[in-house]
């Protein structure tokens, strides 16, 4: 963890401020290890000072490098008593990690808090051998599911049922702590919503069906998407996967070292006009701890990526009311190009 407390060392050492207040939980585990609802870390210097409540002063006495602090279980009211004993300030704090009402409890501390957004996130975006191994078991286990979907019989189950079997079959049966996000099953005219919510519907022949799913594996997220055909599938939806696939292996092959976020983005919505779609979304994000994190494949952000970052690589083609079709794989960034992690096959694929 030194490496990563140094890291943000290194940005107060840039910047008009004295240490860095993190209190979204994720980043509290991610620089310290330790996990907790209710904790915060004041950074700065060689001193890392751990806040806390009572419930978890065993657990952050045995956390390493940093000093545990107990406090009050309200603990933005706490901060804001107890902050300018631990230091003089101008503090940073997670501008877009803190609501409202605690940034107005911290305040009320002498100290000067100064916003600074995205900070632990673009230190978070490149990961370490550790974590990329840990993506990649995560990875695994997601392939390994897709797999088996044709084992699942999807024909004749409702959407929300095969998302479970889907979950079992990852948790139970693979290993995978929990998902990193709610299952999407999406089959028929449904498939032509992104971010469909599984249902009562019954899946049925010669229809698209479209899953979206990730798993957890010693903290880290997977997320990949396969559609598939329970059928014969309309001349329109052949045609809209054979060019999804294009673009997607396409864009997949532009993975590497110093590729601009912003120009991936561009390509794929110029690839999908020139089959006569449209974009209804980003090509892709990091995934990591959450998932979804930096960086963006989006055509808002300006960015190259680096060496260790993984992405995923998500072109979609969505025809109302008739079906539509999202291939997606997650990529870790090196110099020489991407290496994909979610491998099951891309073809398209009957479970009829």
């Amino acid at each position: 963890m030194s490496d990563r407390i140094s890291q943000v060392n290194g940005w107060l050492d840039g910047h008009q401020a004295k240490a860095f207040l993190v209190t979204a939980s994720v980043n509290v585990e991610y620089l310290s290890g330790f996990s907790s609802s209710s904790a915060a870390l004041l950074i700065g210097g060689d001193t890392v000072h751990l806040f806390t409540d009572g419930r978890y002063a065993d657990a952050a006495q045995g956390a390493d490098g940093v000093e545990p602090v107990i406090l009050e279980r309200n603990l933005a009211a706490e901060l804001g008593r107890v902050l300018a004993d631990y230091t003089e300030g101008p503090v940073a704090f997670e501008a877009g990690r803190i609501s409202f009402s605690a940034h107005e409890s911290v305040s009320t501390s002498a100290v000067e808090l100064v916003p600074a957004a995205g900070v632990i996130e673009r230190i978070r975006a490149v990961k370490d051998a550790g974590e990329l191994a840990a993506i990649s078991a995560a990875a695994t286990v997601l392939s390994t599911a897709l797999e088996r979907v044709p084992e699942l019989r999807p024909l004749g189950r409702t959407e929300r049922e095969l998302a479970w079997l889907l979950e079992r079959t990852m948790r139970e049966e693979l290993g995978a702590a929990s998902l990193s996000f709610p299952t999407i099953v999406a089959s028929g005219p449904n498939s032509s919503r992104p971010h469909h919510v599984p249902g009562d519907r019954v899946i049925a022949p010669d229809e698209i069906l479209l899953i979206d799913s990730g798993c957890v594996v010693d903290g880290y997220c997977s997320d990949c998407t396969r559609t598939f055909a329970t059928g014969t599938l309309p001349v329109e939806l052949v045609a809209a996967y054979g060019a999804c696939l294009d673009i997607q292996k396409r864009a997949v092959g532009e993975v590497r070292e110093g590729a601009n976020t912003k120009v991936l983005d561009e390509q794929h919505r110029e690839a999908l006009a020139s089959h006569g779609y449209s974009a209804q979304h980003s090509l892709g994000h990091g995934v990591g701890l959450e998932i979804h994190e930096e960086p963006r494949l989006a055509r808002t952000v300006d960015a190259s990526l680096e060496t260790g970052q993984v992405v995923t690589v998500e072109p979609g083609v969505y025809l109302s009311n008739l079906g539509g079709i999202r291939i997606e794989d997650m990529v870790a960034v090196a110099s020489a190009g991407g290496d994909v992690l979610t491998a099951v096959t891309k073809e398209l694929v009957s479970v009829a």
